[in-house]
């Protein structure tokens, strides 16, 4: 294909993904246009493929009229990779550095944003039973997926990944272990009902909703790296509206406060682990 006529068809797909996430973001509030142009790019082509059409603006039709095309969209658009104690450095610099300091308050509330499927919540709420602060919490776990919150709020994972967390949850300095938290039957692990009991699962979209409450510890990891700089910018302030004064805030381990609208509002607890406190 000549330059020329390969410059043009990009251009035009340009147009077309912009017409698509427009549509999107009008006719089911769902604001994708701020997102890493690449990585949405690539998504959308994957459920175009999959969907059997020869275009985005095929693509536009069929998600503007199939709300379940649009179900389909959303979890190609979400990106949902999560483990039990995943990146398990992080989860034992937060018992050794921030646990101490949450034993100071009668109550805790947590935020979880962008919780996925919800291993990471049932991680963070065995670390605080352990640590004797999980009867005094309350953990708000939120993701813009209606369907992996569904997933979330059952609180089953396949048995056979729980035996390969085993070592996360070891590495992240478990006091026993990982079976002590779930029951096993049919193949899988059911976390036991004491430890569901104090988290909240609900639907939030962090480009659009504003504060819910005042939190002492906001964990939204592995979720910016998909935004372009205005929006990753916008989540920040949120999180920061949102986080009590001396509360903990906790990023991915690609993510940082570098740069951010914040970034001198936070000391920090653990670079390596990418924990912050705010102090002002």
């Amino acid at each position: 294909m000549p330059a020329t006529m390969a410059g043009h068809e990009a251009e035009l797909e340009e147009i077309e993904l912009d017409l698509l996430l427009e549509g999107v973001f009008r006719h089911y509030g769902y604001d994708f246009r701020d997102y890493a142009y690449a990585s949405l790019k690539r998504r959308v082509r994957g459920v175009m493929r999959a969907e059997g059409l020869g275009s985005l603006s095929a693509l536009q039709d069929r998600v503007l009229h199939d709300p379940t095309c649009m179900e389909r969209l959303l979890l190609a658009m979400t990106v949902n990779v999560t483990a039990l104690f995943r990146d398990p450095e992080f989860f034992l610099a937060f018992r050794q550095k921030v646990a101490p300091q949450l034993r100071t308050y009668p109550f805790l509330r947590v935020w979880h944003a962008g919780c996925s499927t919800g291993e990471e919540v049932y991680s963070m709420a065995i670390l605080l039973t352990e640590e004797g602060l999980y009867d005094r919490c309350r953990i708000y776990a939120t993701d813009m997926n209606e369907a992996v919150l569904r997933q979330a709020r059952e609180g089953i994972v396949p048995l056979g990944q729980m035996r390969e967390y085993e070592r996360n949850y070891a590495l992240a300095g478990g006091r026993g272990s990982l079976a002590d938290h779930y029951t096993a039957g049919y193949g899988n692990a059911i976390f036991r009902a004491s430890l569901r009991e104090n988290i909240v699962f609900s639907a939030h979209n962090l480009a659009m909703e504003g504060s819910f409450n005042e939190f002492n510890v906001i964990l939204c990891r592995n979720v910016m790296i998909y935004f372009q700089k205005a929006l990753q910018h916008r989540v920040h302030q949120l999180l920061y509206d949102s986080l009590a004064m001396f509360g903990i805030l906790g990023l991915g381990s690609q993510e940082t406060l570098r740069f951010s609208p914040h970034e001198r509002d936070y000391e920090t607890l653990d670079a390596g682990a990418r924990l912050y406190r705010r102090f002002r």
